[in-house]
């Protein structure tokens, strides 16, 4: 980086008061700031793509690296349960006189429930009865006077 230090900041601040004069020096000052803080900020972008292109590469890398693990894993695995298999049905033709058949499975015939669904069809449901008021119970008369009968007071 450069070395620029206060003296070397005032000196320069000193010049351009004479040069540009003392009207415009703010402006300039204010123009000046804006680019370095644009330059600021486009060199952090550039870092941050160089940065997340360089983890993207170490990612590939690690996938690269786990895939051809896995293809190995995979190898070894359909070799071992080749040997596997073969040495299974070696076994097991030995230890069986005959392969098992399980007895056949008869499906039950079918009942018809003999529902009438037709009247359930034309029913109204007690969802739109309870929305509409209407009776479901019939109350009789002494049953209906002892529902809204008031309580005693003691």
């Amino acid at each position: 980086m450069l070395d620029i230090g206060v003296t070397k900041i005032a000196i320069i601040g000193a010049i351009a008061l004479v040069v540009i004069g003392p009207e415009r020096l703010p402006g300039v000052a204010r123009m000046a700031g804006n680019l370095l803080g644009r330059a600021r900020s486009y060199l952090a972008e550039v870092k941050a793509e160089v940065n997340r292109s360089m983890e993207l590469d170490e990612l590939r890398k690690m996938k690269d690296t786990m895939e051809s693990a896995a293809r190995d894993v995979e190898q070894t695995i359909q070799t071992n349960a080749s040997d596997f298999e073969k040495s299974w049905a070696a076994a097991t033709e030995a230890a069986l006189p005959a392969p098992f058949e399980p007895p056949a499975v008869v499906a039950p015939q079918y009942r018809h429930p003999n529902k009438r669904w037709r009247v359930k069809q034309g029913a109204m449901p007690n969802w739109y009865k309870a929305r509409a008021g209407v009776r479901t119970k019939a109350l009789s008369g002494a049953a209906r006077v002892a529902r809204f009968r008031p309580p005693k007071v003691i």
